[in-house]
């Protein structure tokens, strides 16, 4: 339906016999014969699987599941963010909150505020970055 998120698992004659000289990781991977890949995922009624995060990726915030690439879609969308990456920030309270690694524009004045008030007119509340930190992102 396009909607239901789940682990996207393969088999075939195209899929690896396991890791080399790792069983531990093989056996962690493989179960029932179906390769579990972690990444994330919904099935259209075509058939189509769209990819929609890693599990290793997922922030659960009060009990919700957050994708980190869907919020990052939406940062992306704002006006004047050049980059952003999401992480998982520690709360004791929710277990996990998003907070967002950004990098304006050249120019651009958007303050923390502006950017989670952006989000949360986008996103469920409990998606939306609590925090949001202005720094320029690692490319290795």
């Amino acid at each position: 339906d396009g909607r239901i998120l789940g682990e996207v698992m393969i088999r075939g004659n195209t899929v690896m016999n396991g890791y080399f000289k790792d069983t531990e990781a093989t056996t962690a991977a493989f179960d029932g014969g179906w390769y579990h890949t972690g990444d994330l995922g919904v099935m259209h009624p075509d058939g189509y699987i769209e990819l929609k995060d890693r599990s290793k990726d997922i922030i659960i915030s009060g009990g919700e599941n957050v994708s980190t690439i869907e919020v990052e879609s939406i940062l992306y969308t704002h006006p004047e963010i050049l980059e952003a990456a999401v992480v998982g920030r520690p709360d004791n309270y929710w277990g996990e909150t998003p907070c967002a690694f950004v990098k304006l524009k050249e120019t651009k004045q958007a303050t923390p505020e502006s950017i989670i008030a952006f989000c949360r007119e986008r996103l469920p509340h409990f998606m939306a970055p609590r925090t949001i930190i202005f720094a320029e992102l690692p490319k290795t």
